[in-house]
């Protein structure tokens, strides 16, 4: 008998959509077929669509240092609100950043206490931290991350080129994945006239997102390196990539929700709560290459209030909390068999995460139930994350009716390893 049977729903698996029922043993899947016998406990998913739990390979949950911005429990609780099972936290912008041996595992404490979602810790590529590479590798990082630009925290500081390459070829030879934030700090440096958001869009042009990730795929294919371009907000930063891909680099980027579903001007209307880096632009493009995106994630980067002013883009944080709303907000355009690749596969698949990203016999029972007929109005209260600031306030989503961590309510994660 299995523990858990979810009956009767639209499962989404890997070779297509299909009712069936799903069988839970031990935390893993044990068995999809039409029809399964009776369990200690089930579920009636009749009428819903069952996807793989998502994971949200780009989060800042800033603990410890920072718990007044976002914390392990609130951030990974919004999570598991919106339909996600794991995370990948960035190293900023904790305090002390993610940059060698002691500050890991500061953050795998905080995290091991109240993250209700299973994890995975980033590491930190910055001037002066080469020597402390191994080490981030060793505890079991799941990548390095990088800036090309300033990060906007004294704490972690931006990668040169020269830091850039001689991480590369560690990570190269450590066989770990470095991603980039990849705009040219020399370019979004120069002096601004304004403050207003047409101002602030001027300041960070697309060139400056194209050169920098042009300039990181070369240096990914003179070290070897295993590459991966976060938040593209272009589409011709997802050309640079597939065309690097094409020609033998192991290069992969992502997009975020808010370069899917808004535009520059919702700036404006919008106010700083959009504000973000690089910033918002056109949609199209991306959506149309969406089959060239490897995933999309969040880039969940929250900050108390008063750290939005409105009347200055270039001094109101440059972050948008969206770590509860990533899958609903896919669902209302794209189909489930995509959004499960694009939150759940693609993810699981790059990071080389075991027993997870899809509904197969043997993995990890990590599900998302949702009714995609209802559409439930965003509201402030219904976010579980620390400051209840979104731009996607107002908007009908499909609901998340529950989301279950290896067959069980989200309650206790545990730290993911490549």
């Amino acid at each position: 008998m299995h523990d858990l049977v979810v009956r009767g729903g639209t499962l989404v698996l890997p070779e297509g959509p299909r009712r069936a029922d799903l069988g839970v043993g031990d935390g893993a899947i044990a068995e999809i077929a039409e029809e399964l016998p009776g369990g200690r406990e089930e579920i009636d998913a009749t009428g819903l669509h069952v996807l793989p739990g998502g994971i949200d390979a780009h989060v800042h949950f800033n603990e410890p240092g920072r718990t007044h911005w976002e914390g392990w429990a609130t951030g990974t609780a919004a999570l598991a609100a919106g339909g996600m099972t794991a995370c990948f936290e960035m190293p900023l912008n904790a305090h002390p950043p993610t940059i060698d041996g002691p500050a890991f595992d500061a953050k795998l404490a905080a995290a091991q206490a109240s993250a209700c979602v299973d994890f995975a810790l980033w590491g930190g590529i910055v001037p002066g931290n080469a020597d402390r590479l191994e080490e981030l590798h060793e505890r079991g990082v799941i990548g390095l991350k990088a800036f090309m630009s300033a990060s906007g925290t004294d704490d972690f500081p931006n990668a040169d080129d020269a830091t850039l390459h001689a991480g590369m070829a560690i990570a190269a030879r450590l066989g770990a994945i470095v991603a980039v934030h990849a705009e040219n700090d020399a370019l979004i440096s120069r002096p601004h006239a304004g403050t207003s958001w047409r101002d602030y869009a001027a300041s960070r042009p697309p060139v400056a997102e194209t050169e920098a990730i042009a300039r990181a795929l070369a240096f990914a294919e003179d070290t070897g390196c295993a590459l991966h371009v976060v938040h593209v907000s272009t589409g011709r930063g997802v050309e640079l990539v597939a065309e690097a891909r094409a020609r033998g680099v192991d290069a992969t980027c992502e997009t975020c929700p808010h370069y899917l579903f808004l535009r520059e001007q919702d700036m404006e209307t919008l106010g700083v709560v959009a504000k973000c880096a690089p910033p918002l632009r056109a949609p199209e493009p991306l959506w149309e290459r969406l089959a060239q995106i490897a995933l999309v994630a969040s880039d969940h980067s929250p900050c108390p209030p008063e750290l939005k002013d409105p009347d200055d883009y270039f001094f109101a944080w440059g972050g948008i909390a969206g770590a509860q709303t990533t899958l609903p907000l896919l669902l209302t355009r794209a189909d489930p068999a995509t959004v499960a690749r694009l939150t759940a596969h693609g993810p699981a698949e790059r990071f080389g995460i075991a027993r997870k990203g899809a509904l197969k016999t043997g993995y990890d029972a990590d599900l998302a139930l949702v009714e995609l007929g209802t559409l439930d109005e965003l509201r402030a209260e219904d976010l579980r994350y620390r400051h209840k600031l979104s731009p996607f306030l107002g908007r009908r989503l499909p609901r998340v009716v529950r989301t279950l961590l290896r067959g069980a309510e989200p309650a206790y994660g545990k730290l993911l390893r490549p």
